[in-house]
């Protein structure tokens, strides 16, 4: 017998500190026996810390992340969907300013024939929440429990709901616990933290879109590569469909930030609207979704389909049934002016002409989060009224007090604060930078070919 393997009766956590400490590769097993300890609460989090710093100085190996991947999903409760005959199909992104993408996609792809089960998040830091998007639809209810949710699913192909407790309980523990200690960065924590939410879904294939540039995560793109390799690999050892899209965050998508004001851009795409950059990446999102859920023959004809289904109306009424169905306001959908709306606007002007050269985008976020829009603190509530329209973005020209932007708000003080922040984001240079960054800069997955 391997002196380094355990069993659940010998299992001692120092041991599995100490392994990863020195830099030796954990079996399953011992992960497991880690895992699953800290899930009944048999070892303290100092011990659990401990051995999460050891991974973030020491890193895993791909097995090491498949196995706490798999541990952390088999915590609680797997979805068995086999009852729908569809394929399902999710996608996730990891996190940006303005990305509103979900609440297109997860109607579009069912009005296409695809089941698209969607556990989402809340913001985090600089970043919207699709959670914080939805209940800004006066009634929505993202708190289902499963069996509802499968309810959801049956009548219209489409769910969107947060993490159940019966859902990867093991993840919520360890993520808490990460955030406190200065272990949140590790690619290995954060592959396992979404691949176990996503992947207990009892989905058959997953879109990531993984976000990279000033206003992301992973400001490197080399970086978010990795993480998006890792994730990819990580679900097809567990037998997924998997592939990923960097994409770009250097500027917000689309032109709207902020809770309430986002679904009005969600609205506006799915009416064949909306700002270009926002359009096309939801297209090439859903041409994914559309060709792994076996809907599509390549990703192009999938675009073609979803374009087709936002001129045909379906995919609106697809969301407006999903908003019905989970107990929001569809009067709301119809005319957005019954959204939540700020007291006051306040315009941001250009301090000179010129033209955008750059914005800073975590700190366009981070506006937002000043406005109310999202969280300072865990226990803060959300204004779902509060955000920012962006009037110009890179690239565009740009004449002395112009507006740059407009600023929703119901605080004098808060919007002062995003005002500064705002208005110190934008880079205006003399002339137009012939050099634009690309939306889509790569795609790290199956059938690359057919993009």
């Amino acid at each position: 017998m391997n002196p380094a393997s355990v069993t659940s009766q010998n299992f001692r956590a120092i041991d599995v500190i100490r392994k990863k400490r020195d830099g030796g590769e954990l079996s399953r097993q011992e992960i497991e026996s880690l895992v699953n300890a800290y899930t009944r609460d048999d070892i303290p989090d100092y011990q659990v810390s401990a051995w999460l710093m050891a991974v973030v100085l020491r890193g895993m190996s791909r097995a090491e992340t498949a196995a706490l991947t798999d541990a952390m999903l088999r915590s609680g409760e797997v979805l068995d969907l086999s009852s729908l005959r569809a394929s399902k199909v999710d996608k996730h992104s990891t996190g940006g300013v303005g990305d509103k993408t979900s609440l297109v996609l997860a109607p579009l792809a069912a009005a296409a024939g695809v089941t698209v089960p969607m556990i989402s998040g809340r913001g985090l830091g600089h970043t919207g929440g699709t959670l914080d998007k939805l209940e800004a639809i006066p009634g929505f209810n993202v708190n289902l429990p499963v069996t509802q949710f499968r309810r959801v699913l049956e009548a219209c192909g489409c769910c969107m709901i947060g993490q159940t407790a019966e859902i990867a309980p093991a993840d919520r523990k360890l993520y808490a616990l990460r955030d406190v200690t200065g272990t949140v960065e590790s690619p290995y924590l954060i592959c396992a933290s979404i691949m176990s939410k996503k992947l207990a879904e009892g989905i058959d294939a997953l879109v990531l879109d993984v976000k990279t540039g000033s206003g992301a995560f992973m400001k490197n793109e080399k970086d978010a590569a990795f993480l998006a390799e890792l994730m990819v690999e990580t679900g097809e050892r567990m037998g997924k469909k998997v592939v990923a899209l960097i994409t770009d965050m250097d500027q917000p998508l689309g032109n709207m930030i902020g809770n309430a004001l986002e679904v009005v851009e969600v609205i506006d795409i799915l009416h064949g609207r909306g700002p270009e950059d926002l359009r096309r990446l939801c297209l090439e999102l859903a041409g994914w979704m559309l060709y792994l859920g076996g809907v599509a023959i390549n990703v192009a004809e999938g675009k073609k389909r979803s374009e087709q289904l936002i001129a045909s109306g379906e995919a609106l009424q697809r969301f407006r049934q999903m908003v019905e169905l989970q107990g929001g306001d569809v009067r709301a959908i119809d005319d957005p002016k019954r959204l939540p709306q700020s007291e006051h606007t306040m315009k941001v002007s250009a301090p000179r002409g010129g033209y955008v050269a750059s914005l800073q985008c975590e700190q366009i976020g981070t506006a937002c989060v000043v406005l109310g829009g999202g969280r300072e603190r865990k226990e803060d509530s959300v204004d779902p009224a509060v955000g920012i329209v962006l009037h110009k973005k890179v690239g565009d020209s740009i004449a002395l007090g112009e507006p740059l932007a407009t600023i929703h708000y119901n605080s004098e003080d808060r919007a002062t604060r995003a005002h500064e922040l705002i208005q110190a984001s934008y880079r205006i240079s003399d002339s137009a930078n012939p050099e634009k960054r690309q939306l889509i800069h790569r795609v790290i997955g199956i059938a690359q070919e057919n993009n």
